[in-house]
């Protein structure tokens, strides 16, 4: 008798849900890229109980005949790939034909489509047909699913809490709507606005309807190419970071993808601009030939691969550092008034409804003249500020920017507290974190020192015997040509241990045995995958904290103006090697705003 046999196509549409739909957010992806494969120029997302109940997508596509209303639902049909050769040049967003078979085997799904004049209605319950009729003639497709994972309830009882649900929606609609600003998209929970896009085609109105006005002014404008990719997008100042990686939104020829490497490179080029746990808000577009990439990997079409991955990376790298280097980036401390935010709706898991959002003032009487809104930011997609663009030319990358200030003249006042000092020019004032503003001098003048291959060294009138563990002592006799580069003089001195006789001359006076000491440790510490830029930039980031002005340190007048000039002279003078800023801002406008002198003309 036989023991393999076909599976039925109800279990077969169920096993693949499995891959295809693993919550609700897989729902409403795959529903809604089937709308822009449509050529839909709007699209509505409503949902009930965060679409646990119920979700809805109504969009203004092109619509289905009754033919291919019925067939869609069927397994592996499509529209979007004819051969074997169409996977090489995909354009629409879907292409696998699984997505709407998979969502009806395990939902309730109403769906009434039109192509603008006879309409069909197909009603299907775990993915059987049960009805077929005349529908609407409203142009477009209305696609409801209800009771998600009704018929299999072990995939029903581990369905997050609603909150999380509607986060995971409500995040890939964002992204989406970053990806594909000319549309119109509304999403709503429960009746409530959630996100609501102008479909203008200006990416910076979409991160405004996200993430508010106040990061849509930080956002900067980028655009970089080479021979096989072309990138475009903003990227926030280095002042503006989130706890997640979750913000760092990459799209390829339209659709969002998620790459590690992409992200590790993007953190990478804000390197000691920002603290290395916290990520930036990118929105990233890469244009490339389809051939280049493969997304048929993954059922959920979000991880692909790249050819030439290693010139994609860089380009993104040489783009981004070049938008955030010669630019101030000294962050300015504005006072205003706190308006209620839609992402403070509070979902209460409970009754299943929202609470009212919860709003915050400023403690102040009487009312103040409220800073103009410069409205231009949506109108201009350079966000008035300069374009660094980015090409390749004789196989390298040359930057193409304007000249502008970078680091404004200040002129020190006083010390406060022995640790900030403050400084003044005709903009406003300026508070400056005195050892954060040494550390970056420092970092500078180390990782300098260390790049050039004639370092001075210096004799020890007493070498220095450094004993070590066995296996600390292996790995350090492995890497002792490292040290020998740097003009250490280090020799062998028995059993587990190292004698220096010379240091390279960088090493600051009555500090070298401490400094040598912590240089051995970190070559200790990296036992593996060893790079001796990493290498450099922790002996550097290192020296520079232990040798930098402490808080508490009364300094001197002509101190503080030496401080300020040796950070002007900074490649970026705005943050120690950690990220901290060294410096912030207060306008002229926001001191009078603070003291009630703003717009009033009776108090001089």
């Amino acid at each position: 008798m036989a023991v393999i046999k076909i599976m039925d196509e109800l279990l077969a549409n169920k096993i693949a849900a499995g891959e295809v739909v693993e919550r609700c957010a897989s729902v409403v992806k795959e529903l809604v890229e089937n709308s822009i494969d449509a050529g839909s120029t709007e699209i509505k997302v409503e949902l009930e109980d965060a679409g646990t109940r119920q979700i809805k997508v109504i969009d203004n596509g092109k619509g289905m005949d009754k033919d291919d209303a019925v067939l869609a639902f069927s397994r592996h049909a499509t529209s979007k790939i004819d051969d074997e050769d169409d996977l090489y040049r995909l354009t629409t967003l879907g292409f696998r034909g699984e997505a709407l078979a998979s969502i009806a085997a395990v939902s309730k799904v109403d769906l009434k489509t039109c192509m603008g004049e006879i309409g069909t209605h197909v009603v299907i319950n775990g993915g059987k047909i049960l009805e077929v009729g005349l529908g609407d003639a409203r142009k477009g497709t209305t696609i409801t699913v209800s009771e998600l994972f009704y018929n299999t309830p072990a995939r029903l009882k581990h369905m997050k809490s609603l909150y999380t649900e509607l986060a995971s929606i409500t995040d890939y609609i964002n992204k989406l709507a970053l990806s594909k600003p000319n549309i119109r998209f509304t999403l709503k929970n429960n009746d409530n606005v959630i996100l609501k896009t102008d479909g203008s085609g200006n990416i910076l109105k979409v991160i405004q309807s996200i993430y508010g006005t106040d990061v849509a002014r930080k956002m900067v404008p980028i655009k970089g190419e080479n021979a096989d990719y072309e990138i475009s997008g903003y990227i926030s100042l280095p002042e503006v970071h989130r706890s997640s990686r979750n913000n760092m939104v990459t799209i390829v020829n339209g659709r969002v993808v998620r790459n590690m490497d992409i992200n590790r490179t993007i953190n990478d080029a804000y390197h000691s601009y920002k603290p290395d746990n916290r990520y930036p808000i990118t929105v990233i577009n890469i244009e490339v030939d389809p051939s280049v990439i493969d997304v048929n990997i993954h059922p959920t079409k979000m991880d692909i691969k790249f050819s030439k991955m290693d010139t994609l990376l860089e380009l993104i790298k040489v783009t981004i550092f070049a938008a955030i280097t010669d630019r101030n980036l000294i962050p300015e401390v504005s006072i205003r008034k706190e308006k209620p935010k839609r992402e403070e709706l509070r979902f209460d898991l409970e009754r299943h409804s929202h609470t009212e959002p919860k709003v915050e003032t400023e403690s102040i009487e009487f009312e103040e003249p409220e800073i103009p809104v410069n409205e231009s930011i949506y109108e201009d997609e350079n966000n008035g500020d300069i374009v660094h663009e980015v090409v390749m030319e004789n196989d390298e990358y040359k930057i193409n920017t304007k000249e502008k200030e970078f680091m404004p003249e200040m002129y020190p006042v006083g010390l406060v507290h022995g640790t900030y000092i403050i400084a003044q020019n005709e903009k406003g004032m300026y508070i400056i974190d005195q050892h954060a503003a040494k550390e970056r001098c420092n970092y500078e003048k180390f990782k300098e020192a260390m790049g050039k291959p004639n370092i001075a060294s210096i004799p020890l009138l007493f070498p220095i015997t450094i004993e070590l563990s066995n296996d600390e002592f292996i790995i350090l006799k492995e890497n002792m040509h490292i040290l020998e580069n740097l003009k250490f003089k280090i020799e062998e001195f028995g059993i587990n241990s190292v004698i220096i006789k010379e240091h390279p001359a960088w090493l600051p006076k009555g500090h070298e045995e401490e400094s040598i000491r912590k240089i051995i440790e970190i070559v200790i510490a990296t036992k593996k995958d060893f790079s001796i830029e990493k290498f450099n930039e922790k002996v550097a980031t290192m020296m520079s904290c232990k040798h930098a002005i402490k808080a508490n340190t009364n300094i001197t007048m002509e101190d503080m103006e030496a401080l300020i000039s040796d950070l002007r002279n900074c490649k970026n003078p705005f943050n120690c090697p950690h990220g901290r800023p060294t410096m912030i801002y207060y306008s002229n406008y926001d001191l009078e705003k603070l003291f009630k002198r703003s717009g009033f003309d009776t108090i001089k």
